[in-house]
């Protein structure tokens, strides 16, 4: 895929008729300006146009400095790149706001494409703690403010759980565009994925190869020899012939190039079966689910 194939680039529709590449670029962990720098440059030489990044990651202004003197060395502008960020759950509430101008402010890119509220929970409370719903409101609140103010063109959460998205659907003036949260076939998130149908919510996942425990999984081993693919292709490719989005991370240019290539193959019914039914309801990040 060349690096001026962003229109060929499958993407989903967003429900604010926006649409958002359905491969992304994560980059948890990724600080260094000089490893910012070159997974950006190998990710939009691979394709990639969109770019997830967080408060917490603590790489919003590197992220914004590699992207403003990329975008042109590539011939690409400002609006073909998708960028996401998150509001630190340090943030979480009254101090929302805040969090999200910094945000803005580190990415320095005029505006944010999608701006997510990372965590159901606030920072430094109890999960069982009943102020968090009154903070998750609140954060929601401001961001619907700044993306009617047009400086988060589309907002959305991480991490909720049904309970979490069905609170948020009673109460909202805008609905979430997206729902960012842990997906692979480990943990398939069935329930999840039926209440984001229901209420017209694009489902993206992160974590798909399960913090690297996928690789190395029998059945996705002998699947991604029989289509001459590697474990990580086939578990990326497993998420978007569903039309789930991806955000695989890597600092490696080779591999970020081979993440990328998971359009030109289609794994067979039989293939997309055996992988879902590895399903065991097994979590490897942290997990929302006692968050009241």
């Amino acid at each position: 895929m060349s690096s001026s194939s962003y229109s060929t680039n499958p993407s989903v529709l967003l429900n604010t008729g926006v649409h958002m590449p359905i491969l992304g670029l994560g980059t948890y962990k990724l600080t260094a300006p000089e490893d910012v720098y070159r997974a950006v440059d190998a990710a939009l030489v691979a394709g990639y146009r969109a770019f997830d990044s967080a408060a917490v990651y603590d790489n919003e202004a590197e992220m914004g400095r590699a992207l403003k003197e990329l975008l042109p060395k590539h011939g690409l502008t400002r609006e073909d790149v998708f960028i996401t960020s998150k509001l630190d759950p340090n943030d979480q509430g009254e101090r929302a706001l805040e969090g999200a101008l910094r945000s803005l402010s580190q990415l320095d890119l005029g505006y944010i494409d999608l701006y997510l509220i990372h965590w159901p929970g606030t920072k430094g409370l109890d999960v069982t703690d009943q102020r968090n719903p009154g903070n998750r409101a609140q954060s929601w609140a401001t961001l619907e403010e700044l993306h009617t103010q047009g400086k988060l063109k589309a907002i959305g959460v991480s991490n909720y759980t049904p309970a979490h998205m069905k609170e948020l659907m009673k109460s909202c003036k805008t609905p979430p565009a997206v729902l960012q949260v842990e997906f692979h076939p480990h943990f398939c998130q069935t329930e999840l994925r039926k209440v984001c149908e229901e209420y017209g919510v694009c489902f993206q996942a992160y974590s798909s190869l399960g913090k690297g425990a996928l690789v190395t999984d029998p059945v996705v081993m002998e699947v991604a020899e029989n289509c001459e693919r590697t474990p990580a292709q086939v578990l990326l490719r497993w998420a978007v012939q569903q039309g789930i989005p991806v955000l695989p991370k890597s600092s490696n240019p080779l591999r970020i190039n081979d993440n990328a290539r998971i359009f030109d193959f289609t794994l067979s019914n039989t293939d997309m079966d055996r992988l879902s039914a590895l399903d065991c309801g097994h979590k490897y990040c942290r997990d929302a689910s006692q968050i009241v």
